[in-house]
């Protein structure tokens, strides 16, 4: 089914709304401080006319076989369009961890970077972020850099998710 632009989208989002739907697919993920894993996914973005979208993913540790072993990290938040395709992103963590993030969108892709990074007293220490999402031949890839408990910013999780 091919994807259709809702009527009521507001003119900021046009850059950003090949993002809106359910996206479900598999990753990988990696740091210094843990062993390598692999992840199923779901991203979730909705739209109600207004100039944002909410955010909601969640996702899964898999073995090799791709069934589930446990449940794992999940996110929501609000991808604020902003004119010229600006974006903003506010994100929430029930690790302890919120974060603000700035970038563009355009060609069907969304680069961001944090600009701040708030953690509660029982939370890891996340330093900052880099973030790239891209419609690629009507997938959803993204990689995320991360910068946490006194690592450097690196390669951290990266996905391939197809629209359901």
């Amino acid at each position: 089914m091919p994807f259709e632009l809702p009527e009521n989208l507001h003119p900021d989002c046009a850059p950003i709304a090949w993002l809106l739907g359910t996206w479900q697919g598999n990753g990988h993920g990696d740091y210094p401080s843990i062993d390598p894993f692999s992840f199923g996914q779901e991203i979730i973005f909705t739209h109600d006319g207004r100039p944002f979208f909410h955010y909601l993913a969640r996702s899964w540790i898999v073995d090799e076989d791709g069934n589930k072993v446990r449940d794992a990290a999940i996110e929501t938040g609000f991808w604020r369009a902003r004119p010229g395709g600006k974006v903003e992103v506010l994100l929430v963590h029930p690790t302890g961890i919120s974060e603000v993030w700035y970038g563009a969108a355009a060609d069907g892709r969304v680069e961001l970077h944090t600009a701040g990074v708030s953690f509660t007293e029982s939370a890891k220490e996340v330093a900052g972020g880099k973030r790239m999402y891209g419609n690629v031949d009507g997938d959803l890839l993204y990689a995320y850099d991360m910068a946490a408990t006194g690592h450097e910013l690196q390669p951290h999780l990266w996905a391939k998710l197809t629209r359901r």
